[in-house]
């Protein structure tokens, strides 16, 4: 069972693993793609996003926040999906190629020790107001800023869920 796991999902590395893998993707010289999230019910907008995100690079490693910093950013519902679950579901698309957990509200910790080649943000946001910014660029990086899909949100969902379902039946 463990093999057929393997060829099917992505592995989901602690930190020390993550970093081996990096340096067997650089060893390759291929580049290096990271992006992070809550990705709390992956939706189509998730999946688009992760998509564009790999073809920036040869590999793309997703920071998924813990849920104790799911709950710092999205309030104590959150997460609907334990980190363990939200892993699985991340590991098993194609286009990610391994995970990597974190504990902090935002990446820059991981990603001063990652240090990728391509740091991947929804064009949500500007770049000079990315908290991460300078330690991308600090250690060669660049950032790239994916389409988004509007529509597709996670709140969205469960507030139509919550409306579909709100009379009870």
């Amino acid at each position: 069972m463990a093999s057929e796991r393997a060829d099917l999902f992505a592995p989901v590395l602690d930190l020390g693993a993550a970093l081996q893998w990096r340096d067997a993707r650089r060893a390759a010289r291929q580049v290096v793609v990271f992006t992070n999230g809550c990705f709390d019910l992956i939706h189509a907008g998730h999946v688009e996003y992760l998509a564009w995100a790999r073809r920036q690079g040869d590999a793309l490693i997703v920071g998924l926040n813990s849920d104790d910093s799911v709950r710092q950013i999205k309030g104590e519902r959150r997460p609907l999906l334990r980190f363990e679950d939200r892993a699985q579901i991340l590991s098993a698309l194609r286009s990610v190629d391994a995970v990597i957990g974190f504990s902090e509200t935002t990446p820059e910790v991981l990603l001063d020790r990652i240090q990728p080649d391509v740091h991947v943000k929804s064009s949500q946001y500007r770049e000079d107001e990315l908290p991460e910014r300078s330690v991308v660029l600090a250690h060669g990086g660049r950032i790239a800023l994916a389409p988004h899909r509007s529509g597709n949100s996670t709140t969205g969902l469960i507030a139509g869920i919550l409306q579909r379902y709100a009379d009870g039946s």
